[in-house]
């Protein structure tokens, strides 16, 4: 059959509906070849690009983290969506900036430090210990293979291999230790003059319409509200769920014991120490065979009632261990050289080796005692065979709701309704939730991307089965029931607060006028009490940088001042605090603090706090270097897009 349809597609006229099919093909090849499909980028470093997709999901991570930093106190208004994307950006291109620097010096980051820190994430550990089932769960969540993740872990490592190098070089002198000390401990006598915003609140004329539209106008980003969805879903909560009922059999606990041995058994550790003859890896066969003589004669040495630790702290060349009675300690498989540690599970306890050689030398090897090694008693842990058979029970009830879930939401995807009837689940419905997240199931970044996404904001479908439980015994599809665009909120709505806050501004400005007055008038002789007449002077004393009772506005200002002078033996200047308050400050002596009065103790964490210091302005100065020379690109960062 194909071949008569090859012989009868020879014409003109098979030849026309073949360019006909390929023209529009071909100008398809053309529009994406020519960046018609690529990936929007915000910035480049040297040729570098951050897409934009990446750049969303650091912005994701950095408010997750924040959240999570902050908890209770974490407040979004706080952290403005504009100024932490353009903090985000910096640091992406900081980074960029690093690895560039890091590849062309040859720096690289070893299998072993991938392997050191994946085994020392607490996120990948069940009971302190590494666990490869926890590693993958939680890559299976975060949607990660174990390569892309370790491909980006070796990346985060190499980025701080150039810091890390520059900080370990910082050093401090002694002399600038105790200088640094004597700053820190300054004391100063101040006084200052509280002029309350409030006191000029009744005098400050109300803006006209003119003013509040000007307002308006300059800072209608203030009045903003972003967009905005309220969604419906339905949750399966594994931890409401019951395991089919019945009893567990005795048969079925048993071979759940017996297949689970190994969980219930602890590894075999042993209590061992040893003595040590080094001897070079590519040694001559007469430099092995005299060190083998050397230690067979230490050994006879303790067969023949020499104390073990005594011979150890003359003759063990181990630095670590020679003076300890070459003790090492509990040590389990795994952790030792492999001929090393073949001896040492191999011997009984209280029992002395030949010489073993490994690859540092020769080592005699005595085992103190054993331990672990034997699975706990089938009654002692029944209770928990029970309860995990029981649990696994209600997940398998789980896991298999989830799946009926998935299939009803896809199957009627323009409601939630036949899935919530067939499951006997609630549909529940949030409030207003914008593209920054919400709390509880609706703080999760997938769960807010979901809610956002094309196929749901805007095709109206279902969501796919979301897992919001880091443990993955959830789970969530919703929908969203309704849309607000972004918008700005009538000039109608908000003019009692603009005239609110343009009468605040206008009284602080009032304070802030009488501040520069007090100030001006001390400057020229006059006394602070007369220049401040019906205010209180407040005489703080002698108050150091820390001091609690001094607001810390008037403490920053106090600290940033000239010192007093035959010529002006009194500094005076004035300040703002938060809520428009105006200060007046006066400072009349310096104090410097004695770092004689010092321990030793104390000024070595002087040394080490100022190293640290020096050691971050160093870092900050190489990469604003790497910046100044680097040919960098960046768009404006928008505050309302997408992450």
């Amino acid at each position: 059959m194909l071949q008569e349809i090859r012989e009868r597609a020879q014409g003109w006229v098979a030849w026309t509906i073949v360019i006909l099919i390929t023209i529009p093909f071909a100008f398809w090849g053309i529009d994406s070849y020519f960046g018609g499909g690529a990936e929007p980028v915000v910035a480049s470093v040297n040729g570098t690009e951050i897409t934009e997709r990446a750049f969303n999901q650091n912005v994701n991570r950095a408010r997750i983290q924040l959240r999570d930093r902050l908890g209770d106190a974490y407040d979004p208004a706080l952290f403005g969506d504009g100024r932490l994307r353009e903090e985000v950006l910096d640091r992406m291109i900081r980074e960029t900036l690093l690895l560039e620097a890091s590849s062309a010096m040859g720096l690289r980051t070893s299998d072993q430090a991938i392997r050191a820190a994946i085994l020392s994430e607490p996120a990948f550990q069940r009971d302190g210990v590494y666990s490869k089932e926890q590693y993958e769960r939680v890559l299976r969540l975060q949607g990660l293979t174990p390569a892309a993740y370790e491909d980006s872990l070796r990346r985060q490592l190499l980025i701080t291999q150039l810091p890390r190098a520059i900080r370990e070089t910082a050093f401090v002198t002694d002399a600038l230790t105790k200088r640094s000390a004597s700053l820190v401990r300054q004391q100063r006598e101040l006084a200052y003059v509280q002029i309350p915003r409030a006191a000029f609140e009744d005098a400050v004329q109300s803006p006209d319409e003119a003013a509040i539209q000007a307002y308006y106008d300059d800072h209608a980003e203030e009045f903003a509200t972003p967009e905005q969805v309220k969604v419906a879903y339905l949750l399966l909560d594994a931890a409401e769920l019951s395991a089919p009922d019945g009893e567990i059999d005795e048969a079925t606990l048993r071979q759940e014991y017996e297949s689970r041995l190994d969980e219930f058994t602890a590894p075999e550790e042993r209590q061992v120490r040893h003595i040590l003859i080094t001897v070079p890896a590519d040694a001559e066969q007469a430099e092995l065979k005299e060190a083998r003589q050397r230690l067979q004669a230490v050994r006879e040495r303790i067969l023949a009632g020499e104390p073990f630790d005594a011979v150890a702290a003359e003759v063990s060349q181990d630095p670590g261990t020679a003076n300890s009675g070459g003790e090492l300690g509990w040590i389990g498989r795994g952790a030792l050289d492999p001929a090393f540690e073949q001896a040492v599970f191999a011997l009984e306890p209280d029992s002395l080796s030949e010489p073993v050689r490994s690859r540092f030398g020769y080592h005699l090897v005595e085992v103190l005692d054993v331990r672990g090694g034997e699975p706990s008693p089938f009654e002692d842990v029944r209770d928990e065979l029970i309860a995990d058979l029981s649990t696994g029970g209600a997940e398998a009830v789980f896991f298999e709701q989830a799946e009926q879930l998935a299939t009803l939401t896809y199957e009627s995807p323009d409601s939630l309704i036949p899935a919530a009837e067939a499951l006997d689940l609630e549909v529940q419905t949030t409030d207003w939730i914008d593209r920054s997240g919400g709390e509880g199931l609706f703080a999760n970044p997938r769960v807010i991307q979901a809610a956002f996404s094309e196929d749901v904001l805007e095709r109206g479908n279902n969501s796919e089965l979301l897992e919001p439980d880091p443990d993955g015994m959830q789970a969530l599809v919703l929908r969203v029931v309704e849309h607000r665009e972004p918008s700005v909120r009538p000039l109608d709505a908000v003019r009692d607060e603009i005239v609110s806050r343009v009468e605040a501004q206008r009284a602080a400005e009032a304070a802030r006028a009488r501040a520069e007055a007090i100030v001006a008038q001390v400057r020229s002789g006059e006394a602070l009490t007369a220049a401040a007449d019906g205010l209180e002077l407040i005489e703080a004393g002698q108050v150091g940088r820390t001091a609690s009772d001094v607001p810390s506005v008037v403490l920053g200002q106090a600290f940033s001042m000239p010192r007093p002078t035959s010529d002006a033996p009194v500094q005076v200047a004035s300040t703002e605090g938060p809520e428009g308050d105006a200060f007046v400050v006066s400072v009349s002596e310096v104090i410097d603090g004695d770092p004689g009065a010092l321990s030793e103790d104390e000024l070595a964490i002087e040394s080490r706090v100022l190293r640290r210091a020096l050691a971050r302005a160093d870092v900050d100065e190489v990469v604003k270097s790497m910046a100044s020379r680097a040919k960098i690109e960046r768009e404006p960062v928008v505050s309302d897009e997408p992450y």
